[in-house]
């Protein structure tokens, strides 16, 4: 395909996506796609992503390109159903995108210079933090960070900004000496077997795993995706060399063959 072209023909398929979703929320459109609503949609958002991460994770590319569409597809229809309560329109949607791409690389569209990437995202923070200046602010720093992300990216953003006002660990170990303490108090409530103890201390534990995550710059999403990965692979070694089924199997018998998982 001629790279010049492309887009052009992007732009063309991009418009009758648009059209697509339009002609499906008509009166006369798709009874199921007519019904969905701003909540109805966003579970199936959170979905798509991360059906959007396994296929790069498994470096499926064929169905990577199927689940972009998809996710392209939530956008599709959150802009159609705002243009239809009168919020906003698609146009504006990538208007606002355009806008937002040109102004925060100012050394590719202006004057600005940039080497390397370290460079390019302390400019991007810079210019973010222009924007932000003229709009209130509600529920003071840690307002900036959304309640309706995941948990655990939540945790991180919430850690990352209050560290920018000083208030954080000082260094990793201090976090390691904090994830014990979290710990002894953890085994302390379990103890006592108040439930709902437990559960606080339990989200103080994995708050604080979190922000060593980010002091130690892993992904701690990505880092949970991949002990999930291994595990499946484990257990998955371990039904194999049970000939199939672990049920009724001892518990030493169960340790012995994750054991001999763990070594393979």
């Amino acid at each position: 395909m001629d790279s010049k072209k492309t887009p052009d023909l992007a732009a063309e398929r991009f418009a009758e996506a648009v059209g697509i979703m339009a002609r499906l929320r008509a009166p006369d459109g798709c009874p199921w796609d007519r019904e969905q609503t701003f909540d109805t949609i966003k579970r199936h958002t959170l979905e798509e992503t991360y059906e959007v991460f396994d296929a790069i994770e498994r470096r499926a590319w064929p169905e990577l390109k199927d689940e972009l569409g998809d996710l392209l597809l939530q956008v599709l229809f959150y802009a159609q159903m705002a243009e239809e309560a009168g919020y906003f329109s698609i146009t504006e949607v990538v208007d606002g995108l355009n806008s937002k791409l040109v102004r925060r690389h100012p050394h590719i569209f202006g004057e600005v210079t940039a080497e390397d990437a370290d460079t390019v995202l302390r400019n991007w923070e810079a210019i973010k933090k222009e924007e932000k200046a003229g709009k209130a602010r509600e529920g003071g720093l840690l307002g900036e960070v959304p309640r309706s992300m995941p948990a655990v990216v939540e945790a991180a953003k919430l850690g990352s900004k209050a560290a920018k006002v000083g208030f954080d660990w000082p260094d990793v170990q201090g976090l390691v000496a904090k994830i014990e303490e979290e710990s002894r108090e953890l085994a302390a409530e379990v103890a006592a077997g108040d439930r709902a103890k437990v559960e606080e201390e339990f989200g103080d534990l994995m708050f604080t795993a979190v922000n060593l995550a980010r002091h130690l710059k892993v992904d701690a999403e990505q880092a949970l995706r991949l002990a999930n990965t291994k595990f499946r692979a484990r257990f998955a070694a371990m039904e194999q060399s049970a000939g199939g089924s672990l049920e009724g199997l001892s518990s030493t018998r169960l340790e012995e063959l994750w054991t001999e998982a763990k070594k393979a």
